[in-house]
């Protein structure tokens, strides 16, 4: 099995800071705007260094969205950003009416997304956004695994020309993919190659695959682990692929198994080859107070699980 390194915990969040800035420095139209949280959103490095570019619209949201298309109309490229709950749920009528029909070229920065938000509970943690923004027509989804990824699929979201939902979170977690290594929306990514079982995963839930992977090879079985950071549009011929090699698929993400990456997994392979598919998601529930870890065990959406349900997927296998 391919060995990945953590070469040190980070936010992703710090990641989407990161990215925004470079974006701005490679292109004066990219902007900025935020709903009062722009230390959280890791957004002073791009407001230092472009004041002239930078929004500040307090608790605001619903304004936020339509500044942000009125911008994106006169030909800017707008980055809004607010906890993930805010920038989907409490904006929703905006983001479809001012964002999607238009097919308006607006980024949503969507930090805190998760359980893993932690101790601020469940009226802050969204465990739906996926869903939401999957079913608003023409909206890219992005989910990327670690820092790096983030960074670089922040510079994707600013080249592409549409609306683009970028999801990512707070707690520090493995950063482990190359720093280099260029976004292509909608390209899955395959990080291990087994033959028995395919593990396809999504954000904070990709680290934990690689370990159940881990763990699988040592009891004999091999698994294909591939990173969806893509969620919307997916990327079918990898998924279709793996599962016709293995025979056998598991989907792991940090969110309600209502409208996310399972069900959209699934559905494709309802359609082009029925598969025996196993979930590890956060089934039909609310998230709660806690630390992230602590969390994630409680839902069932670790390392452990993942390679639990590989081995049920496995059983599966006619």
């Amino acid at each position: 099995m391919k060995k990945y390194t953590d070469t040190g915990k980070k936010d992703t969040r710090s990641g989407f800071g990161a990215g925004l800035l470079a974006a701005g420095q490679a292109d004066e139209r990219v902007v900025a705007l935020t709903a009062d949280l722009k230390g959280s959103l890791k957004m002073d490095a791009f407001a230092a260094a472009f004041p002239e570019r930078f929004i500040q619209c307090g608790i605001a949201e619903a304004n936020m969205v339509g500044a942000a298309a009125g911008l994106a109309i006169t030909g800017k490229i707008p980055f809004i950003g607010s906890f993930a709950e805010f920038v989907t749920g409490r904006v929703y009528d905006q983001l479809r009416q001012e964002v999607a029909y238009g097919n308006t070229n607006v980024k949503i920065a969507s930090s805190h997304a998760g359980i893993t938000l932690g101790e601020d509970g469940a009226t802050h943690q969204t465990m739906e956004d996926i869903a939401l923004m999957r079913a608003l027509p023409g909206m890219v989804v992005l989910n990327p695994c670690d820092y790096n990824q983030t960074v670089q699929a922040t510079l994707a979201a600013a080249r592409y020309e549409g609306p683009v939902y970028i999801r990512f979170g707070r707690p520090s977690v493995p950063n482990f993919t190359p720093a280099d290594e260029p976004f292509v929306i909608g390209k899955a990514i395959v990080l291990n190659e087994g033959a028995d079982v395919s593990i396809i995963a999504t954000g904070h839930t990709v680290w934990e695959a690689l370990q159940a992977a881990e763990a699988l090879e040592a009891s004999g079985i091999k698994a294909d682990v591939i990173d969806i950071a893509t969620i919307k549009p997916l990327d079918e011929e990898a998924v279709v692929a793996s599962a016709a090699k293995t025979g056998a698929v598991v989907v792991a993400e940090e969110h309600n198994h209502a409208g996310g990456l399972g069900e959209a997994v699934s559905s494709l392979l309802a359609a082009r080859r029925p598969t025996p598919v196993e979930f590890v998601n956060g089934g039909d529930r609310f998230g709660q107070s806690g630390t992230p870890s602590a969390l994630m065990e409680a839902y069932g959406i670790d390392a452990q699980h993942i390679a639990d349900a590989a081995r049920k997927a496995v059983s599966r296998k006619k």
